[in-house]
């Protein structure tokens, strides 16, 4: 079955490798259109999510029109990720655009770690293609294995034609550490998944939920400096990846700040990209979900201090 699976997922996408990128586009869009239609489970979930959000600011029409153009961006997303990491550097540079990346330059030369949090928005793998913008880094992320181990491999070989670092979050906890120990690592990590029992509860369109601390934790760790980016689509088969201000992670005298504090601010940065433009993010996941009754107990705990 394994074998079965690879080699069907591989053919896919050879055949996606070969045609041109707005017609990846629009045959993603289609795709989407089609999930929207079929696929009621995730389809429930993003007109829940969007209305939990937008509440009292759109309307029921407006709210199932996000939640139509977000899946045709998905498909859109998910077919131009495979295409775009069969491109070569200067393909893609004709396709993406970054903002905010000169103020780095100053940290490589000093061979400071830079933590870069990020959410699933646009062709989020674009991410780890945007390394030719700031070479003196080296990029690296993080993922999580699929339950299907050919899948995971297929996955590994799309994203080695990157020359991003990828580490297993599970399992390559000793090799990440190497690497930020040596310095000028440039690491993005997605922060806008709910992180179960891990996670901080801190606020996301007013509702708290479960927030991964890694990258305050990372940067706090290895002295780093923490910023967060946001890639937005411009148009078919166009993207750019904005870099948004530094997020402090000292007080004025000098102390670490909370935890919970600096990913209430990263949330804040989701947030308004999320608002910038809705049908950019990733609205299927279930982001807000309630909390176990220990978490209920920490949070109450963190609400008194």
């Amino acid at each position: 079955m394994d074998f079965l699976l690879y080699w069907t997922v591989r053919i896919i996408i050879g055949g996606i490798s070969m045609l041109p990128l707005d017609l990846v586009a629009r045959i993603g869009r289609a795709l989407g259109a089609i999930a929207y239609t079929l696929d009621a489970r995730h389809r429930k979930v993003a007109l829940n999510n969007l209305t939990a959000a937008f509440q009292g600011e759109r309307t029921e029409a407006e709210i199932r029109a996000l939640a139509r153009e977000n899946f045709k961006r998905l498909g859109e997303n998910y077919c131009c990720a495979i295409k775009t990491a069969f491109m070569s550097e200067a393909a893609v540079a004709e396709r993406l655009e970054t903002v905010g990346v000169e103020p780095l330059a100053p940290y490589a030369a000093r061979g400071q770690n830079l933590v870069v949090a990020i959410g699933h928005f646009g062709n989020f793998e674009l991410y780890a293609r945007a390394n030719f913008k700031v070479g003196e880094y080296t990029f690296a992320t993080t993922y999580r294995a699929l339950r299907q181990p050919a899948l995971t491999r297929l996955m590994q070989e799309l994203r080695s034609k990157s020359h991003c670092v990828f580490f297993e979050r599970r399992t390559d906890a000793d090799a990440l550490k190497t690497a930020m120990n040596k310095g000028r690592v440039m690491i993005g990590l997605l922060s806008d998944q709910h992180a179960g029992r891990s996670g901080v509860w801190v606020p996301f369109f007013g509702r708290s939920c479960s927030t991964s601390t890694a990258p305050a934790v990372l940067a706090l760790r290895y002295d780093a400096r923490l910023f967060s980016a946001i890639c937005y689509r411009t148009k078919l088969a166009h993207w750019r990846i904005e870099v948004g201000p530094e997020i402090a992670l000292h007080t004025a005298d000098g102390e670490p700040r909370k935890t919970a504090d600096v990913m209430s601010e990263v949330n804040a940065h989701l947030e308004a990209a999320v608002r910038r433009d809705p049908a950019n993010w990733f609205w299927v996941h279930k982001r807000w979900k309630p909390p176990e009754k220990r978490q209920l107990l920490s949070v109450a705990a963190d609400e008194r201090v």
